[in-house]
């Protein structure tokens, strides 16, 4: 592949500053969002990598539903299942 070739690719991943200017908010609120599990990224080691597809997603569900697409509300629903499933399991290591 030329290096022609690679600029015109788009990534597979951008960086939370990417992100950020992408949105056009502020790096902190990626973070905070990412902290508060209200955004999706991966970890490798101290730093933060965001799907290319995951912005991709975001845009079409906003662009789709034709309004806003609340990630502290996403995150929250995400919150509530992991906490079901804990005390479900929690539940049934208790039937044992």
């Amino acid at each position: 592949m030329s290096s022609t070739e690679n600029a015109s690719a788009k990534p597979a991943f951008y960086t939370v500053a990417e992100v950020a200017r992408l949105l056009r908010v502020d790096a902190a609120t990626i973070y905070r969002a990412i902290r508060d599990d209200a955004f999706p990224a991966i970890r490798v080691r101290t730093r933060y990598v965001i799907p290319a597809t995951a912005v991709q997603r975001l845009a079409e569900q906003a662009a789709d539903g034709g309004g806003c697409v609340d990630v502290a509300a996403m995150a929250a629903q995400r919150r509530l299942e992991r906490d079901v499933a804990r005390l479900s399991e929690r539940s049934e290591r208790g039937r044992r």
